[in-house]
């Protein structure tokens, strides 16, 4: 696992869009179906948006028709954290990014059975596509 990342709340939002600084430092939720990577397609890693750390592979993204870019695992347990969220009367598993803190969504055990049954359901601005081609 990568060094934890400290920054200030003005560094952050230097660093971020004002959307971006709203979900990972504020606990803050898109619209559904409004996210950049709810129909995305291409193949790659999702990373924080924050940080940069990778956190999922295109391969364990499906539609789950939440409204949200949902995933069935992550590239490395040890990249995110679990934290129960309680808000709004839901009693629910917060996912956030191990190395920066982010509020990247939350974990939902409704995912594909065929596969390990969980749904990451995750802000498309908390995450970058780095594309296949952009690996090497």
């Amino acid at each position: 696992m990568a060094a934890r990342i400290t920054r200030s709340e003005e560094e952050w939002r230097a660093e971020l869009t004002p959307e971006q600084y709203r979900i990972l430092r504020q606990k803050g939720t898109e619209r559904p179906f409004s996210g950049e990577y709810v129909h995305a397609k291409a193949d790659g890693t999702y990373v924080c948006a924050g940080c940069g750390q990778p956190l999922f592979r295109s391969e364990t993204k499906y539609d789950s028709g939440s409204g949200w870019p949902s995933f069935w695992d992550v590239i490395d347990q040890g990249n995110v954290e679990l934290h129960l969220d309680t808000s709004y009367g839901m009693r629910r598993s917060e996912v956030t990014c191990s190395r920066c803190g982010g509020h990247l969504g939350h974990l939902f055990d409704d995912g594909p059975q065929e596969t390990t049954g969980l749904r990451y359901c995750i802000n498309s601005a908390s995450l970058r596509l780095k594309p296949d081609s952009d690996q090497s």
